[in-house]
């Protein structure tokens, strides 16, 4: 198709530009346009898109899942509860933000102890993808796929990542430390006593750090062919390229 698209061009240019020539060149974009839409529906479109979502979502939660995964990224680290920020200020000012610190620190590892949890749910979507979907998101964004398990997946993973990142939390002795924490906050004078749901938070700030990962992946798997590592990754970019 780049053959013929390019033949055309060339043919085009050594004319000169006029009326007739445009209609070459348009006449030539549909054809490829439509060889590609064809293409792409009857075959490599829902098999590239979903080798793209298996190999980013593969991808991502190895990066997320491993120690200092999102404590070491600064793109993705859960900070303190910003709705809780008065909470570190005044435990600072006290001298307690040792305290604050292991919070925030354990938080991460339980992100990162819960995150492997997240590829069965992952993969289970992905099998739902159909035809249709396929063909939107290969002619979509970078991040496109991201998007559409993105839509897919949240509410779920909510679900399912909640108890397991509290059980992660407990683990990794988060839950104590927050409660000593608000126990240390709520003696402080005049202060309004509050204890956050913990659980919460993490679990939203997880799957959000998550999907960030897995637009890094598939925007490298779309741009960069020595991310293309199969004939249907390279049939589904290289045609997207060629239009």
């Amino acid at each position: 198709m780049k053959k013929i698209y390019f033949a055309i061009l060339t043919l085009a240019l050594l004319l000169g530009t006029n009326k007739i020539n445009a209609q070459l060149l348009e006449e030539a974009q549909k054809f490829v346009k439509q060889k590609t839409t064809s293409t792409l529906t009857q075959n490599d479109a829902t098999k590239g898109i979903k080798e793209v979502l298996e190999k980013g979502t593969t991808a991502a939660v190895s990066k997320v899942s491993k120690v200092n995964g999102y404590l070491n990224d600064p793109q993705i680290k859960i900070p303190f509860p910003q709705n809780a920020k008065t909470i570190e200020t005044k435990l600072r000012a006290v001298g307690l933000g040792k305290k604050v610190d292991q919070v925030v620190e354990s938080m991460n590892r339980a992100a990162e102890d819960a995150a492997t949890g997240a590829q069965p749910i992952f993969l289970n979507a992905i099998k739902g993808l159909n035809v249709q979907n396929a063909v939107q998101i290969v002619k979509g964004d970078n991040n496109a796929a991201t998007q559409y398990l993105k839509g897919k997946t949240s509410s779920q993973l909510a679900t399912q990542f909640k108890p397991v990142i509290q059980k992660s939390l407990d683990k990794v002795n988060a839950t104590k430390y927050w409660n000593s924490m608000m126990s240390s906050y709520n003696k402080i004078p005049l202060v309004k006593k509050v204890n956050p749901d913990l659980s919460d938070y993490v679990t939203q700030k997880a799957i959000e750090g998550l999907f960030v990962k897995m637009g890094q992946e598939e925007a490298k798997i779309r741009t960069n062919p020595a991310q293309q590592t199969s004939s249907a990754l390279k049939n589904v970019f290289g045609t997207v390229t060629a239009k």
